[in-house]
């Protein structure tokens, strides 16, 4: 075991709050809260050592900083997270290859982990989602593209710097989302290699998805010819892929089974859509305010929605099934498959979903508001 130059503060196991056999669902709300606290403050801390260690030039750094520190709901590093979690907390590999199983009890595996390279990893993970997420929203705001003034609840890049610093900005954020994955950095460990490698070949394509998914959005626009199932194509690539990334990279982090990743990335697909008809919603819904970016975009840019195609009841409808089977899909492996199809549904009794991260994420996402 390598160790950080500096402790960690990010959590690696969500038993680590102290849930007892009887908790509230208060709680397990607050323990969720404590979770998603520890991940933000994690990310904030790496980005300040990131920024130091990439040493861009004003405004690009001044820029990177303003869109990297706006206030976003971070999903994708909660999912890096949360799946590194689930996987650390559902395995025995971490007693089984790196500790005495006579001497380690599941109250000390938080604090024998924060100083482990794969924890490490799994914080290079995070700030690589990201910072590839960022760079999507920078490009997507500017007036070439989406030519909004307001994201996060502030104004957008290329209102506060100008167009050409906000696109250099995005260029940049989408390198570093690749080079920190091997960049010697401090308070990190060394990287290690073959994880590094595996994250990779996850990443890429998925970014790569990501810009194809934005270009057919783009196409889509104004299109009377788009039926649901094409829109559901674009989603799969323009949300869904990064979000898929998010939680495959969480797990191989951790070291996930082959077993385990397949159970990620069916959740992974079946949240990233629901995320995109949820956004879809919240935008004919909620407030400018609320959401923290124009509400009624995707109308004013006549853009094709799930909305659009069957109203916001059965839009709603549909977000929860996506939900419920993307919960299911992590049920069934927490369970070694014992569960029938409704069961992992309709039924928890025999799963501790409230102490395990990534089921208390989706509950979490669910639930959102913007």
């Amino acid at each position: 075991m390598t160790v950080s130059s500096t402790p960690s503060v990010m959590p690696t196991s969500f038993k680590s709050f102290n849930f007892s056999d009887n908790s509230t669902d208060s709680n397990a709300d607050n323990s969720t809260q404590q979770f998603h606290s520890a991940v933000r403050a994690q990310l904030a801390q790496d980005i300040d050592v990131l920024f130091a260690y990439a040493d861009l030039p004003s405004p690009l750094l001044d820029a990177c900083r303003y869109v990297m520190t706006g206030q976003g709901k971070l999903v994708r590093p909660l999912l890096v997270a949360s799946a590194f979690a689930n996987v650390n907390d559902h395995s025995d590999k971490n007693i089984d290859n790196k500790f005495d199983k006579d001497t380690v009890v599941s109250d000390d595996l938080t604090s024998l982990l924060e100083n482990d390279s794969d924890y490490d990893m799994a914080r290079r993970a995070a700030l690589a989602v990201e910072l590839l997420h960022t760079y999507s929203l920078v490009h997507d705001d500017l007036p070439c593209m989406d030519d909004d003034d307001l994201r996060r609840g502030q104004p957008t890049a290329h209102i506060v710097f100008d167009e050409a610093t906000a696109l250099l900005a995005g260029d940049v954020l989408q390198t570093l989302a690749f080079e920190v994955l091997t960049a010697e950095l401090p308070t990190f460990t060394p990287y290690d290699s073959n994880i590094a490698s595996q994250l990779l070949a996850i990443f890429a394509p998925r970014a790569r998805r990501m810009v194809s998914g934005q270009m057919l959005d783009l196409n889509a626009e104004a299109s009377d010819s788009i039926t649901q199932s094409d829109l559901e194509a674009i989603h799969r690539d323009k949300t869904g892929a990064l979000i898929e990334a998010a939680m495959l990279m969480g797990g191989i982090c951790a070291g996930a089974t082959a077993p385990q990743r397949m159970a990620l990335q069916e959740c992974a697909q079946h949240i990233g859509l629901a995320f995109q008809v949820q956004d879809d919603i919240l935008d004919v819904t909620t407030s400018t305010d609320t959401l923290g970016k124009p509400a009624g975009s995707d109308e004013k840019l006549d853009k094709s929605t799930y909305v659009k195609f069957m109203g916001v009841d059965q839009a709603t409808d549909y977000a929860q099934s996506l939900f419920n089977d993307g919960r299911a899909a992590i049920i069934r492996e927490m369970s070694n498959g014992n569960l029938s199809s409704h069961e992992q549904t309709s039924s928890t009794d025999n799963i501790d979903t409230e102490n395990d991260a990534l089921l208390a994420l989706i509950e979490w996402l669910w639930s959102r508001k913007k």
